[in-house]
């Protein structure tokens, strides 16, 4: 049984929300976070990035602490304001191609991540976890909800629709295009019902923010062993989450591009390909893939179509079926030399939001000897890796709705 609560967001006066409201930190570069920051005295990364003040980097506990200070000094001056009622936030985006996301901000267990109600599909690494446990421990608070997705359900789909209804507390759009709109709900009825509806459900599955989603129960364990009154309602025991129903999840793929062919000509490497798929040259025809286990290639010039020769190869579980696994086994692996898919600096990725077009321009220039195309991986996909207890090779998926920080804020 899901376990979902509602909470007392801190979160910006109406008037400034489209100003703080900050993209994740790590998403822009030195440059771009500086320019923000310069014209835009209320946007988060202030928070998160305090050392601009004074023009110095900082990291570790100092920088901690100062994004703290800086919290606490966002709060003195009623730029962020604390709700009185624990609510839930339902949380509208529609972005720049009009697809629409609708959720539900909430506090999740993090018990059930402990025992996989909450399930994952990536690994995470340990170090990171503990650095964000850390962070999380001395700031006091969560601003960038983790994504999680749950089964379609008609009647929280209908409490949905009639809060949205009635007016926004916010509505912005960003420089992206992306229309965001949230409302605040604390209805008891309602609330008490949202609650109950999640408890029917024996899984959600994380769809991004694996690595939040380990701090925030690392952190959980920690406070828990601190506490000795501890009772399981503290706020340490939930962590921020945008939950939204599976239909509404939009997964694109992420493209492969590789320095060189491992020492082969380009005769050598296609007939090693053709052990394993049948081929045609497409010539200039931009080639996408039209169903799985099929691939695109574009390599000197030319666009190739990749089928699987299934004979070939055994698919003995759900990550075995994967395209991105499949094109690792017999591609990457074995004919170009790519063991390592995280950290080999011969491999490159490109999500497919950024389409073919993106593959071949860099292939073009030189930078890359060949690109492959592939398929988004599905939601059932992901959630049969999930449940099988696997994780799926680095860059599998590119997945919206992307949140903004500093709109809700959960403090434990």
């Amino acid at each position: 049984m899901a376990n979902i609560i509602p909470f007392k967001a801190v979160r910006p006066t109406r008037d400034k929300v489209s100003l703080i409201a900050s993209r994740s930190y790590d998403s822009y570069s030195k440059k771009e976070r500086n320019s923000r920051m310069r014209v835009n005295p209320y946007s988060f990364l202030h928070v998160l990035n305090p050392g601009y003040k004074y023009h110095k980097k900082l990291s570790g506990e100092r920088r901690y602490k100062l994004v703290r200070n800086r919290y606490q000094e966002f709060k003195e001056e009623d730029i962020f304001i604390q709700d009185d009622l624990p609510s839930f936030y339902i949380y509208k985006i529609v972005n720049r191609e009009g697809q629409e996301f609708n959720g539900i901000i909430a506090g999740a267990s993090a018990w059930d991540y402990e025992n996989d109600i909450i399930k994952k599909h990536e690994n995470t690494i340990e170090f990171q976890e503990n650095i964000f446990k850390e962070y999380l421990k001395t700031v006091g608070f969560n601003a960038e909800p983790v994504l999680l997705t749950y089964p379609d359900n008609d009647e929280l789909k209908g409490i949905i629709q009639q809060v949205m209804s009635s007016r926004a507390e916010y509505e912005f759009t960003t420089t992206y295009r992306d229309t965001h709109y949230v409302w605040n709900l604390d209805d008891e009825k309602l609330v008490n019902r949202i609650h109950s509806l999640f408890k029917e459900f024996q899984t959600l599955y994380i769809a991004d923010g694996h690595h939040r989603s380990a701090s925030s129960y690392l952190l959980a364990k920690d406070m828990k062993e601190e506490n000795e009154n501890h009772t399981g309602t503290e706020p340490y025991n939930y962590f921020m989450s945008y939950l939204i129903p599976e239909s509404d999840l939009k997964i694109y793929e992420f493209n492969r591009l590789v320095k060189g062919l491992n020492g082969l000509s380009k005769e050598e490497f296609l007939i090693q390909l053709d052990e394993v798929f049948r081929i045609e040259d497409r010539g200039l025809e931009y080639y996408k893939p039209s169903k799985k286990q099929h691939f695109s290639m574009y390599l000197d010039g030319e666009f190739y179509s990749l089928y699987l020769r299934k004979a070939e190869y055994e698919i003995q579980n759900a990550l075995d079926a994967l395209d991105v696994q499949i094109l690792y086994n017999t591609v990457l692996k074995p004919i170009l030399g790519i063991q390592d898919l995280r950290n080999d600096t011969r491999l490159s990725y490109s999500h497919g939001k950024n389409d073919l077009a993106h593959v071949k321009t860099l292939v073009d220039s030189g930078e890359f000897k060949v690109g492959f195309g592939l398929l988004p991986i599905t939601t059932e996909e992901l959630k049969s890796i999930a449940d099988e207890g696997l994780v799926m090779p680095p860059k599998s998926t590119f997945i919206e709705p992307k949140l903004r920080s500093g709109i809700t804020i959960y403090e434990f």
